[in-house]
Parts: C-alpha cells; sequence; structure tokens
C-alpha cells in the first residue's frame, strides 16, 4: 500500500536534524521496501521553500525513491471541513491548512502517513493510519 510522508520528515532528513533525523531516515527506509512512498503538492511545495530550483526537488525525491501524486478534489473537501473544525474548537495558529490537506489526502486514499507530528492528525483524522513516534 502506499504511504504518503509529510514534510518534516523529509525536512529532517535533509537538514539532519540532530533530534529527528535517525528516526525519520529510518522510517522511511523501512517504509519504501515495500512500498510506494509519495509526496503530494502541499509537501513538495513545502519542501521546495528550501531549494533554489525545481531541478534541486526533483533531483531530491529521486535520490530518496519518492513518488508525486496529486490530490484529490474530495481531500481538499475534507481538508477544508477539518480547517473549519479547527476554527470551530478555537485553534489560533495559521500556519495549521496544510497539515489538513496532507491529513486528509491521506485519509481518502486509504494511505498510512510517516510523519513525527501526529497530534493534529490524531484529533481531525482519526481513520488515518500514522507511522510517528
Amino acid at each position: 500500500m502506499p504511504v504518503l510522508v509529510d514534510t518534516n520528515v523529509l525536512i529532517d532528513i535533509v537538514q539532519n536534524d540532530r533530534r529527528w533525523a535517525a528516526w525519520s531516515g529510518e522510517k522511511l527506509a523501512a517504509c519504501l521496501i515495500n512500498d510506494a512512498v509519495n509526496v503530494n503538492p502541499v509537501v513538495y511545495a513545502e519542501l521546495s521553500a528550501a531549494y533554489a530550483s525545481i531541478d534541486l526537488v526533483e533531483h531530491l525525491l529521486a535520490e530518496l525513491g519518492l513518488g508525486f501524486t496529486q490530490t484529490p478534489q474530495v481531500a481538499l473537501f475534507l481538508a477544508g471541513r477539518a480547517f473549519r473544525e479547527y476554527r470551530r474548537r478555537k485553534g489560533v495558529k495559521t500556519g495549521v491548512l496544510a497539515d489538513f490537506f496532507i491529513g486528509a489526502h491521506a485519509a481518502v486514499m486509504g494511505w498510512p502517513l510517516l510523519t513525527r507530528d501526529a497530534r493534529r492528525y490524531r484529533a481531525y483524522f482519526p481513520m488515518v493510519d500514522l507511522i510517528a513516534p
């Protein structure tokens, strides 16, 4: 079964994060053994912020063995609904919509999500199987 990977896992690996690089690298490698691991447009865009050219991003994805998948419209709708619920619950962070796009995509596809930031995904997408610390 394909796996969707969250941006934080990739950033950990690329930046060799002292705390998380080993965990993220091990989990990504384990997923790649049996499954296709994908990024979606949101993860691609977030990752792209750290690179000067699209060629560098494409090279990184190829080097890591990652695929790219579009986000289905039904997942975009679900993300909007989850964001609305977040705001109803008095959520105040402004940068959370990207997480809702990622979580909704995994939910709609029925794919596990590799992330190290599971709290919000568990709260708004409890049906998603998380690969998380």
